[in-house]
């Protein structure tokens, strides 16, 4: 059985990562995860633009290297954009010293790219969310002071293959609550189910009177 929405046992033992932002109103928080990637990532790009929602993009910096003109697009969009490693490093299994270089090495090609980092204030830590959400207690550590780690209320688990793109929507939509943060892939792995659902995600919600906003880059909130 798929499990769309994250267990609240995580959330208890690591209440110090963002799972879900703090709020009663009708807001739903959407990130995309994996690109940027020509096809999926114009396609969610232009789904976006006709809901008028925001999003937050955690980008591989491989990605970003080799595809910057579809990074400026999200960048001028107005969406928010996170840290997603440089080369989608899983935490466990490797060692914190080298997790944290490329999470560095993420962060140099963002700021090389993109003049939207360097104009925070100090005091606002940038986003980071963990490839395959795996990442070791003295990762989160060593990131803490400078990154604010994200998680998710809700993974669409659009990259899986064997999910039905009927299902993969109505399991979404089902688990996603006010303050979500949902999980989707702007990824060729993920583009089947993505194409299918992230339209008719947008409208269903939009029509129960929800709005999709960005992450703000000195949130810290969040709600069990």
């Amino acid at each position: 059985m798929i499990i769309f929405r994250t267990p609240a046992f995580l959330r208890f033992f690591f209440p110090n990562l963002l799972w879900r932002v703090s709020t009663e109103a009708k807001e739903i928080y959407l990130t995309f995860d994996d690109g940027p990637v020509p096809g999926p990532t114009e396609f969610v790009l232009d789904q976006l633009n006709q809901f008028n929602a925001k999003a937050t993009f955690f980008c591989i910096g491989d990605n970003i290297r080799k595809h910057p003109a579809i990074f400026s697009w999200i960048v001028n969009e107005g969406h928010t954009i996170g840290n997603h490693t440089f080369h989608h490093l899983k935490g466990w299994g490797t060692s914190t010293e080298k997790y944290v270089a490329n999470v560095e090495l993420c962060s140099v090609e963002i700021y090389k790219q993109s003049s939207i980092i360097e104009s925070l204030a100090t005091d606002h830590q940038l986003l980071f969310r963990p490839p395959y959400g795996r990442i070791r207690s003295k990762q989160i550590n060593a990131l803490a002071s400078k990154y604010k780690i994200v998680m998710w209320d809700v993974l669409t688990s659009d990259y899986n293959q064997s999910l039905s793109p009927e299902n993969c929507l109505r399991g979404s939509l089902r688990a996603t609550r006010p303050g979500s943060i949902v999980v989707f892939h702007d990824s060729l792995k993920a583009e089947k189910n993505l194409r299918y659902v992230l339209p008719r995600f947008l409208h269903e919600k939009a029509q129960q009177g929800f709005i999709f906003k960005s992450l703000s880059y000195s949130v810290a909130s969040h709600q069990p």
